[in-house]
């Protein structure tokens, strides 16, 4: 699987070093990544995409430091792993504000650098909760499977009601179910997909999600209770 990594380091020899470290650990095992280097934090935000698997930011980074780009970074994507690399390790322990996952000391040694990729991958490799990137009128925000409470067909545009609120979105219904497959997700109508999760109770042609109530359609209604009963294990009929 190949790995898309964002390096942010305003030192063109330290972004080098990391990189052939990068080409060291592919030839050693075999696991393949994507780099892309960013010289600021500004830029590195600018530019963000939340398609990135893991993230190594240099804590003194000139403007925006490393800190407060990761602060501004998680109120995009909350799940990135990220790792800082500084010589600043006093300030490490600062990282879990801003949820990151380990840090790397300056000068870094490639057998350090190692052993945290591997724990980063490691944590990429038993993340269960599948993600969808989701299209915004601006931006582009990462969504796990498991904050979907349902998503909604609303003329040109899909609304996706989560936990934290509704985003509105573009995009196809029918690309994102593929993409949600797994059981966890079905149509009750075609205007509705639903996180079987959140499914309260079902009664007649209404399923309750959530706190809302949801219209069944009469030809998906024998295969929405299907696809509920074998997520819940049986028991509605």
């Amino acid at each position: 699987m190949n790995r898309h990594v964002a390096i942010v380091e305003d030192s063109p020899a330290e972004a080098e070093l990391l990189r052939s470290y990068f080409a060291r650990f592919t030839r050693e095992h075999g696991v393949d990544f994507t780099l892309t280097c960013f010289a600021s934090g500004e830029e590195f935000l600018n530019k963000y995409r939340p398609a990135y698997d893991l993230v190594l930011m240099d804590i003194g980074l000139p403007g925006h430091n490393g800190m407060e780009t990761a602060a501004a970074l998680r109120e995009r994507d909350r799940s990135v792993t990220l790792i800082f690399v500084t010589n600043m390790a006093q300030f490490a322990v600062k990282g879990y504000e801003v949820d990151a996952f380990d840090f790397v000391v300056k000068p870094v040694g490639y057998s350090n650098f190692a052993l945290k990729l591997q724990r980063a991958l490691n944590k990429l490799d038993t993340r269960r909760d599948t993600e969808v990137l989701v299209t915004l009128s601006d931006s582009m925000v990462r969504l796990a499977a498991s904050q979907i409470k349902y998503i909604e067909i609303s003329g040109h545009r899909m609304v996706y009601h989560t936990t934290d609120g509704e985003l509105y979105a573009y995009g196809n219904l029918k690309e994102v179910e593929a993409t949600l497959g797994g059981g966890m997700f079905a149509r009750c109508n075609n205007c509705y997909l639903v996180n079987l999760n959140y499914v309260r109770a079902v009664q007649g042609h209404t399923v309750t999600v959530g706190s809302d109530e949801l219209q069944i359609s009469r030809p998906r209604r024998k295969a929405f209770i299907q696809a509920l009963n074998d997520y819940l294990g049986g028991g509605i009929g």
